[in-house]
């Protein structure tokens, strides 16, 4: 009998020294993947970072669109419309909240910032979600078709949001669309919860490109400038220099942080994408983006793809987040002949690093400005992570 009883203090001890071993290396492991269930129930959530004129909505819409796939475009504008006399640096805990939030299909979190009386139709630009014109939020379009914002505006509008959170939970997929988040670091505690699966697609465009687009729409951009630029008091001439200086800035900081020695929990969750390259190979850079966060081309999809990069238009100054037809090698190129070379020296000058960074080749002259046969973008890097699955070497724009 005492050996038994031996035996048995053993077995217990080491019961509760593997129990101890398992809790220790759970605490050592959260930071790459967290134990416990996996995360989200296998709902991936995607953040498409980017700024104001950079292709972003044209993107939001290749992720709008795909039937798997619950889509809002920028809901911290909400976050900025309410408390637009602060700063972006003031804000950016308020906005990761709301992404937190939405991202875990809570519509709650909205309530502090609409209306006392709303619905869907509150929420900002919410007919470009595909979603949202879908079942079970609307049953306009069937969820394994394309969308048409005009008839979706008219026809979908009376939701509530518990509709829209409903809508969400169906979805494998939650994507954000996001032009006011300058740096990672506010974003670390949602790539760090286990209740999220999130990954960040980095949207650029080269600044004299952006420049020349918000030029077109000038007075849509006048509030989010004053708080990108903290309130401070700028002569009017210089504004649109200073907000693209912050703007450039934003993307340096970002895209540093994620390639120069990230932290274990981002590695494999960022992709940086320039829209000169989407532009140049829609198809290829659209699918190596669907890759990256697990989602599949369709026939359907390749199709709208090509008719929305191959028509003939180049944008109307009006529409400033409509989706036409277009040329969208011509758009990316466009500012070379329309922008005077003095305010491309300026953009330059402002926009450097960024430049660089980017792989944006700067011109000295107003001729090697207008001559569209000197390819001004540098050959892409392989991208460095390899956790995830993504196509990601960028062939050379000749």
């Amino acid at each position: 009998m005492p050996r038994c009883r031996v035996n048995l203090s053993t077995m217990i001890f080491l019961v509760i020294l593997q129990g101890a071993a398992v809790v220790l290396f759970c605490g050592w492991y959260v930071q790459l993947s967290p134990c416990g269930s996996a995360p989200s129930n296998g709902k991936v959530h995607v953040l498409l970072l980017s700024s104001w004129r950079s292709g972003s909505s044209f993107v939001g819409q290749v992720f709008s669109q795909h039937p798997s796939v619950f889509y809002l475009m920028e809901p911290a504008w909400h976050v900025w419309t309410k408390l637009q006399k602060s700063g972006a640096r003031a804000l950016r805990m308020s906005v990761r909240d709301l992404l937190r939030s939405v991202f875990q299909c809570d519509l709650s979190v909205m309530e502090a910032y609409l209306p006392e009386h709303h619905n869907v139709s509150s929420l900002f630009m919410w007919s470009h979600s595909r979603a949202l014109c879908s079942p079970p939020a609307c049953a306009l379009t069937p969820r394994n078709q394309l969308s048409n914002q005009t008839l979706c505006f008219q026809k979908c509008d009376a939701m509530g949001l518990q509709g829209v959170e409903e809508a969400c939970g169906t979805y494998s997929h939650v994507v954000l669309k996001e032009v006011r988040i300058f740096e990672l670091e506010s974003l670390y505690p949602l790539l760090q919860d286990p209740s999220l699966d999130l990954r960040i697609i980095h949207l650029v465009r080269d600044p004299r490109a952006v420049v020349r687009s918000r030029e077109d729409s000038a007075k849509a951009f006048v509030s989010d400038n004053t708080v990108v630029l903290e309130q401070r008091s700028i002569p009017a001439a210089e504004v649109q220099y200073q907000a693209m200086q912050e703007i450039c800035r934003s993307h340096v900081r970002i895209n540093e942080r994620a390639i120069l020695k990230p932290p274990a929990f981002l590695k494999g969750r960022y992709k940086m994408v320039r829209y000169e390259d989407v532009a140049s190979n829609p198809l290829g850079e659209i699918t190596a983006m669907y890759d990256f966060v697990g989602l599949e081309m369709t026939t359907q999809l390749e199709e709208w793809i090509y008719r929305v990069t191959h028509g003939k238009g180049k944008g109307s100054k009006k529409e400033a987040f409509k989706i036409t037809s277009r040329n969208a090698a011509d758009v990316s190129q466009a500012w070379r002949t329309m922008l005077p070379h003095n305010k491309v020296k300026r953009i330059q000058e402002v926009c450097k690093g960024a430049m660089s960074l980017l792989g944006y080749r700067t011109v000295n002259s107003e001729k090697e400005q207008k001559r569209l046969d000197i390819d001004l973008l540098v050959p892409q890097e392989p991208y460095q992570f390899s956790w995830l699955p993504s196509k990601t070497e960028h062939p050379s724009n000749a």
